[in-house]
């Protein structure tokens, strides 16, 4: 019965596409029955194998249809546009194959990459990808392709041969496409696409942008984890500008967000607050009444009444009609806090303030509230400046602060939206600021009380001279000289306009901007970088949650140099300066090589034996080794070497098949153990072990570099 009905549906098709095309309106069944050929012609599909078909659209900016096919043990999803232009795709098939239930697969490099998936995805993408429009299949830099799992893609649409801000996202299995994904301007921009020509002058819009370039001066840690504060010249968070390649103007895109902003607020009815006080109160009980009572009865704590008294004898806490709800200690012999949770209602809404306070001197040690978002400030952000910098004097007299930064600074039309104006305050040494040492303020905007408090703190930095600094001139030219101004499509808040349908139905909708595709001149690099050295001049790369490169300084003579350079350009290694190639591996070194695969490098020697189980689960879950077999210290032969990294890799069932089916050349083969043979076989396929195998020798750190090498060198 389901087969007959998918032919009925397939006729009912066929005849709607017989529509006369001189049809004032066309039916929703004809509109589905083009979009569905269209779709079908694009990318030659054959959904004979389907039982039941069905399709809806969706109404946004632009029409977007959903086709759903179904079948036993397999689907298939479609959405399109109205002309057919396919913008998502998902493939299901069933599939019974036990690789399908591994836990994880050591991957391998991009340069592994199937052909029949590189050639897949190609002739997919020209297929989807509409005249102007080129996306580049290209390997993420120092990046891995997921053996089991399928080799996949991403990136940005180069349109009309400028990049744009359109996403695309590809996944291909075994040669066929499973999963794509993209923007097009019809959904996520209001307006048309404007033509590549540019009539700006680009030396001149360069000139404009680097003029918006500004530092400041002051001390950050020489190190992440260090108390040694050095100086440099750090970018100020200013406005973000760009330049329109038509008409020359500077357009100010964070005041335009601003209003994008508060259209979308206004549209909204006014976004609701996010109770951040009701989820901390929720979480903070992680003592049991009865132990609560207990510490509450340790010699020297406040009682909750005398902790809530001088909470409330502190006007500037605002604290008045608030009642509280409920109190919770927690910690120990050194330190006991207190959470304090009050609550109140106004006009019919729940306000809510705690803190966390030193149960032994009563001494405030955070404090976050919540407050509807569309509650009047009656108090301005100059107001509410004040009144941070007075309770600051009070509540820490004997620090030197200086402010750093105001929230408003940053994102004024959050700020705005906000029921609070927020401000950093840094610690001040010798006029500069140290923003590793601050204190951040909130000030409600309704009665200028304090909405929010938290501060970090370390009496232990130590701070560097002030002498012998590049001037800011210098420092400003070398920072303006990491970018480089250029043209492309980018995301640019637009005012809309009554003239066209779909920017009239958003402007009903209260919305006043939307964003729209705008060919501009912009700054742009390769990389993060923090700022310039203050006494060298010397531009400082930020490497954020980036790996940094490995490099080894003893490398030379070694016969693995070459391997254990390219895995370090993969960030695979160990974050040391030497390598030490020549030393035996031991169990939890060959761990942490693999473990940087995929979590990152580190220093076998900087890692106690009592901080490695990350590590060890991670290579559980890779077949590695089992729990019963950890020894960390134990020292690893040649033949345990290749072993767990075939295992490691999804060799491991095919190597232990037995039956003599497996062969090698290697000159010791006959000492090899039969139940190991099939492990020798695949390693000198893989060329993890060239004329001998060794299995008994202990292996060193360059040798298992050079097998870990060659197995991610497998195909995908």
């Amino acid at each position: 019965m389901k087969r007959l009905l998918s032919l009925a549906l397939s006729a009912a098709l066929l005849a709607a596409l017989a529509l006369p095309a001189a049809a004032a309106e066309e039916s929703a069944d004809a509109r589905l029955a083009k979009v569905t050929q269209a779709v079908k012609s694009a990318l030659s599909l054959n959904t004979d194998e389907y039982e039941s078909f069905h399709g809806g659209v969706e109404q946004d900016l632009a029409p977007v249809w959903n086709l759903e096919w179904q079948g036993e043990k397999r689907s298939l999803s479609i959405q399109a546009l109205e002309d057919g232009t396919v913008t998502y795709f998902y493939r299901w098939d069933y599939d019974p194959s036990p690789n399908d239930y591994r836990w994880d697969d050591l991957p391998a490099f991009p340069e592994s990459v199937g052909t029949e998936d590189r050639a897949a995805a190609e002739d997919f993408l020209s297929r989807v990808l509409r005249s102007g429009e080129v996306a580049e299949l290209k390997d993420k830099e120092a990046g891995f392709t997921g053996g089991q799992s399928g080799s996949s893609w991403e990136g940005t649409i180069t349109l009309n041969g400028l990049p744009s801000p359109l996403h695309w996202h590809i996944t291909v299995k075994n040669g066929q496409v499973t999963h794509f994904s993209r923007d097009v301007p019809e959904t996520a921009f209001a307006g048309s696409v404007p033509a590549p020509d540019a009539q700006a002058d680009r030396t001149q819009a360069d000139g404009s942008l680097k003029d918006t370039l500004a530092l400041r001066l002051e001390y950050v840690l020489e190190k992440p984890s260090g108390t040694r504060a050095i100086l440099r010249y750090t970018p100020k968070s200013t406005h973000e500008f760009q330049v329109d390649a038509k008409t020359g103007e500077v357009l100010d895109v964070t005041e335009l967000e601003k209003k994008l902003d508060q259209g979308y607020h206004t549209a909204a009815g006014g976004a609701a607050p996010t109770d951040r006080a009701e989820s901390a109160a929720d979480e903070n009980g992680s003592l049991t009444e009865a132990e609560q009572e207990g510490v509450a009865q340790m010699e020297g704590i406040l009682s909750k009444e005398e902790l809530d008294k001088a909470l409330r004898a502190e006007s500037a806490y605002g604290l008045r009609g608030y009642s509280l709800i409920s109190a919770a200690y927690e910690g120990g012999e050194e330190q006991v806090l207190c959470s304090l949770r009050y609550a109140r209602t106004e006009n019919g809404k729940r306000l809510t303030r705690n803190f966390s306070v030193d149960a032994k001197t009563g001494a405030v040690e955070s404090v976050w509230s919540s407050a509807p978002n569309d509650r009047e400030k009656t108090f301005t952000d100059e107001d509410a400046l004040k009144k941070a910098e007075a309770f600051l004097k009070a509540w820490r007299p004997d620090r030197d602060l200086v402010l750093y930064q105001a929230g408003s600074e940053i994102a004024p039309w959050r700020m705005d939206a906000q029921p609070y104006w927020h401000f950093t305050f840094a610690q001040e040494v010798g006029g500069l600021p140290f923003r590793g040492n601050a204190v951040h303020v909130g000030i409600d905007g309704a009665d200028g009380s304090i909405y929010s408090l938290s501060y970090a703190w370390d009496d232990a930095v130590t701070f560097d001279s002030a002498s012998g600094l590049v001037s800011e001139e210098t420092a400003l030219a070398a920072w303006a000289g990491t970018y480089e101004t250029t043209l492309a499509y980018r995301r640019v808040p637009q005012k809309l306009v009554k003239s066209d349908p779909v920017q009239a139905r958003l402007l009903e909708q209260g919305m006043e901007y939307s964003y729209a595709l705008r060919l501009t001149y912009g700054l742009e690099r390769e990389g993060d970088y923090a700022g310039v050295d203050a006494k060298t001049g010397e531009v400082i790369r930020d490497w954020g949650n980036a790996q940094q490169p490995l490099a080894y300084t003893d490398l030379a003579g070694s016969a693995a140099k070459a391997d254990i350079e390219k895995l370090a350009g993969y960030h695979v290694g160990f974050a040391s300066d030497s390598f030490r190639p020549g030393k035996v591996i031991t169990q939890w070194e060959l761990v942490c090589l693999v473990y940087s695969v995929q979590g990152g490098a580190l220093d076998p020697d900087a890692r106690s034996s009592d901080g490695r189980e990350s590590e060890y689960y991670a290579a559980y879950r890779l077949g590695l080794l089992t729990p019963a077999e950890r020894n960390d210290g134990a020292v690893l032969t040649r033949g345990q070497v290749i072993k767990m990294l075939l295992n490691a890799a999804g060799y491991g069932p095919a190597a232990r098949l037995g039956g003599g089916i497996f062969t090698c050349a290697y000159s010791d083969k006959g000492s090899i153990p039969e139940e190991d043979l099939g492990y020798a076989a695949i390693a000198q396929a893989l060329g993890m072990a060239s004329t001998t195998y060794a299995a008994a020798r202990s292996a060193t750190r360059g040798e298992a570099a050079s097998m870990l090498c060659r197995v991610l060198e497998r195909p995908a």
